[in-house]
This record gives structure tokens, sequence and C-alpha cells, in this order.
């Protein structure tokens, strides 16, 4: 909480000049109209405003920049990529901004910590125009919690389908092969970050489920299974030492930008879900759209896009058992083909094309009533 209110005396200090140069009509901005604020990390967040912004300015080129550094943001609409960046930044930044945030997820059921988080949230609802959330559970959520419905628009987190498609010729085998996977294996993938912080990931981010994850892969060797967990991303130590006491082999790369893990999808034969909690993730829609069956609890947007046995599989949050009959169906299933074909048809109607476009004329142009020079 301390180091919280640290980070925002910083921002405001950091802001502050930017905003008496705009009052006294010194300053007046510069830049795309709508701005982005993302983490400098090369993480999620930063993918889903980089995205955003390829396919906003293929519409309307030059209407939308990412920035990790936002003080000097006056007269724009300004995005925030989560409640964490809009509450270390926004009471420091310009009034003359429009405020908008995107909020995935988050319970008050998780902890002190996120009743606190949510609470200042709340508090702080009246300088924000919209709030954007992913997936329908969330949007009843923040609706529940009193935030007011006009303000509340759900998009869902998008996919490249250009970029995430199903394996070809032979990219499946050379995929694995490059990654060193024995034949017969059967290759389940979690590609979340799933540990507290920036380190190695030892304390682990208990919503993200990673605990749960190798319980199932557990319970799938108990029963014969040749299973082999494909990790990436940061701060994973916790499952990593987990997997390793429960006997099960892994594989841990980093990859070098976002487009890299599509040969880590081609090389999967499944990828699980096993959150508490969730806003999309961004895996589940790629791997439908890489021609992954998903198999996942019923967080985020999994509720929203998958239909048990026929794109994929819900299971109850927690409940490994389900999630690992459900494995052993799709093992044994002659209709896996099938469900791989629809997953891919529903990925294709959350690319980014289409949920940019939601973007630009559900918020960025609503309720404007100023005229924003480039």
């Amino acid at each position: 909480m301390l180091n919280h209110e640290i980070q925002v005396l910083k921002m405001a200090a950091i802001c502050t000049p930017w905003r008496l140069a705009h009052h006294l009509k010194l300053w007046s901005g510069n830049g795309a109209n709508v701005q982005f604020v993302t983490e400098s990390a090369d993480w999620a967040i930063r993918w889903l405003g980089e995205y955003i912004k390829v396919e906003v300015n293929a519409l309307e080129p030059g209407r939308m920049a990412v920035t990790s550094r936002p003080e000097k943001i006056v007269d724009r609409v300004v995005h925030f990529g989560s409640p964490h960046l809009w509450r270390m930044w926004g009471n420091a930044m310009s009034r003359s901004n429009r405020f908008i945030v995107s909020y995935f997820h988050g319970r008050v059921e998780d902890g002190d910590s996120y009743r606190r988080q949510i609470d200042a949230f709340l508090r702080s609802q009246s300088q924000l125009e919209k709030i954007i959330t992913g997936a329908s559970i969330m949007e009843k959520r923040l609706i529940d919690w009193g935030i007011s419905p006009n303000k509340v628009v759900q998009i869902p987190i998008g996919v490249d389908t250009k970029i995430f498609c199903p394996p070809i010729n032979d990219q499946r085998e050379l995929s694995r092969r490059k990654l060193g996977i024995p034949d017969g294996i059967i290759l389940v993938g979690s590609f979340q970050k799933d540990g507290n912080g920036w380190g190695d990931g030892s304390e682990p981010k208990l919503i993200k489920g990673p605990d749960l994850f190798v319980a199932a892969l557990a319970q799938l060797k108990s029963k014969g299974l040749p299973v082999m967990a494909l990790l990436t991303g940061p701060s994973r130590g916790y499952i990593k030492t987990a997997l390793t006491s429960a006997g099960i082999p892994f594989r841990h790369l980093y990859v070098a930008n976002h487009s890299q893990l599509v040969s880590c999808y081609h090389a999967l034969d499944l990828y699980i879900i096993a959150s508490r909690e969730e806003g999309g993730p961004m895996a589940l829609m790629e791997s439908m759209a890489s021609g992954v069956p998903v198999i996942s609890s019923r967080v985020g947007m999994s509720i929203d896009l998958i239909k048990t046995g026929v794109n994929g599989f819900l299971a109850d949050i927690g409940d490994t058992v389900a999630i690992a009959n459900h494995v052993l169906n799709l093992v044994e299933s002659k209709n896996t083909r099938q469900i791989i074909r629809n997953a891919r048809h529903t990925a294709l109607g959350v690319d980014w094309s289409i949920v940019a476009r939601a973007h630009l004329q559900k918020v960025y142009r609503a309720n404007s009533e100023t005229n924003f020079s480039i």
C-alpha cells in the first residue's frame, strides 16, 4: 500500500508541470488523439494496446498511439490498460482529457488487497467516461458494484487470426522437434504469467491457478497419459517447482515478441486454463485461432466463447477432476477435428480488426464534443 502511495506521489510530481503549462496556455499537447497507457513491461496489456492501435490506425491513420509515459497528455482520449495504471496516473493528469479504463478481472473475495483496490476504483468512477471489459461475467460484476450501466462497455479481447492460425503441412512436427518434444507425448500449454511480481515467480499468483494446472496434469499422469507441459513467459518459478515435484516434465521458454508464440501453439495437443479468475485470457482466443483444443475453468471470456463439446470444454472453478476427464474425452474423441474447426470459427468473430472497430465506434468516438487535432 505504501509503495503505491509513493508511486502516486511520483506521478503527480511528473504531471504537475504539464498540467500547469496547459492551464497557462503554454502547452496544448501533441500526438494522436487517442493515447493508450500501458506498463513498460512487454506483456499482455502492452500487446492489447498495440493490437488495437494497429487496427484503429488502419481505419483512421494517426488516430491512436501507445505510451507508458502519459504525463504530457492533455486534450486527448486517454485509455488506461488496467485499473492499476488508472490509479497511478489518473488523479495526476490534466482534467482536459477524457479518461477510459479497461477492467478485465477482479473480485472482492480475492482478499483485502483486491477489496481495497476495488473500493478505490469505485470512488474514482465519476472521473471516468467509459469502463471497458471483455467478458459478460465482469460486465455484470461492475454493474453490481454500483458502476452506471451507461459507462460499462463489453468489448472482447481480440486475437490476430492472420498470425494465429492452425498449423499446415509439417509445421506441427517442426515446432515439436525444435522444442525437443519426444514422440508420443501429450503436450499441454500454459502461457500465462502466474507468479507474483517480475522476479522468478516462486510466490504463486493463485487466481491464475498454477496449483490447479499441476493437479490436473498429475491426475492425467496417474491415469497413464504421457503428459508434458509447455510454459512460456516470466515468473513461472512456482509452477516449475510444482511440476518437478509431481514428476511431470516441462519445457519453459521466453519469446522475443508476441507473434513468436505461434510456433509454441503449433506444438501443443491442448491448452488448459485452470484459473480461478481471468479477464480473457488472451491464450483462450489464441488457442482457438491456432487449432489447439481448450479446456477451461468457467472464468473470463471462456463462458462467453466456449460451448462444451462443440468448440472446447468448460469445468467449474477448482474442479481438476472435470478438467482431467475432459482431456481424457478429448484424447479418445473422434470429433476433435470438428471441435478445432468450430473453435477457429469462434476466434474469427473476435479478430482484432472487429475488436478495434468496436473500440473506435463505442468508446473513442462516443460522447466526444471536442475535435482534437492530431
